[in-house]
C-alpha cells in the first residue's frame, strides 16, 4: 500500500516533468508447517531416471564400438529405457540371463517391447529366459543389431512403451 503522503510525491513529480518512479514495498509472509502438513511430505515419493525432454530416443548409427543415441556416444553394450541409456553388463549373446534383464521388467511404467540385439546375426536365447519375461508382461524380439536398432526407431516414432538391449555388432564399421 501506498501512503497518502508517497502519491503526493508521484503527483508532484509528475507536474514538475520528472519521471514518476515505482515505489516497491516487500512483504514478509512466512509459513509454518502444522502436522498435517509435515505427514503429507513424509508420504510424498520422487523417482527421477532423466531429466524430462520432450525428445524422443532414436538410435542414430552403430558400430563394433557402440552407438550414438540422440547424439550421444554409448561405448559398448547398452540398455535403453524411456527417458535413459544405460550400460548393459554383457560381453556377448551368451552372457544374457533373467539377471541381466531384470531391469527391463522393474521399471515404471511397465515396458510393452524389449527389442534385443544380440550382434551381427539372431542369436538363439535361453526359451526360459523369453518365457520369464513374457511371465512378467514384457514381449521380447530377439534380432540382429542392424535390424533391433530399426525396429526400436520405428516403435518408438510411434510412442509405444519400448527398451532395448543392444550388443555392438563386431563386423560392423570402426567408426562412431
Amino acid at each position: 500500500m501506498l501512503s497518502l503522503r508517497g502519491s503526493q510525491l508521484l503527483c508532484g513529480a509528475a507536474a514538475r516533468g520528472l519521471r514518476p518512479f515505482t515505489l516497491r514495498l516487500s512483504q514478509r509472509q512466512s509459513h509454518r508447517l502444522t502436522p498435517s502438513d509435515d505427514e503429507l511430505y513424509q508420504k510424498t515419493t520422487i523417482t527421477i531416471l532423466k531429466r524430462e525432454s520432450p525428445e524422443i530416443t532414436f538410435i542414430e548409427s552403430y558400430s563394433s564400438y557402440g552407438f550414438v543415441i540422440n547424439g550421444d556416444r554409448v561405448l559398448g553394450p547398452c540398455a535403453v529405457i524411456p527417458q535413459a541409456i544405460l550400460q548393459w553388463n554383457v560381453g556377448n549373446y551368451k552372457d544374457i540371463t533373467e539377471e541381466s534383464l531384470s531391469l527391463f521388467h522393474l521399471i515404471e511404467p511397465k515396458l510393452e517391447i524389449l527389442v534385443l540385439g544380440t550382434g551381427d546375426r539372431v542369436e538363439r536365447i535361453d526359451p526360459k529366459i523369453l518365457s520369464f519375461m513374457r511371465k512378467k508382461g514384457v514381449a521380447v524380439e530377439v534380432l540382429d543389431t542392424p535390424n533391433a536398432c530399426a525396429t526400436f526407431n520405428f516403435l518408438t516414432s510411434e510412442r509405444r512403451l519400448i527398451g532395448a538391449a543392444l550388443i555392438p555388432p563386431p563386423s560392423a564399421a570402426k567408426d562412431i
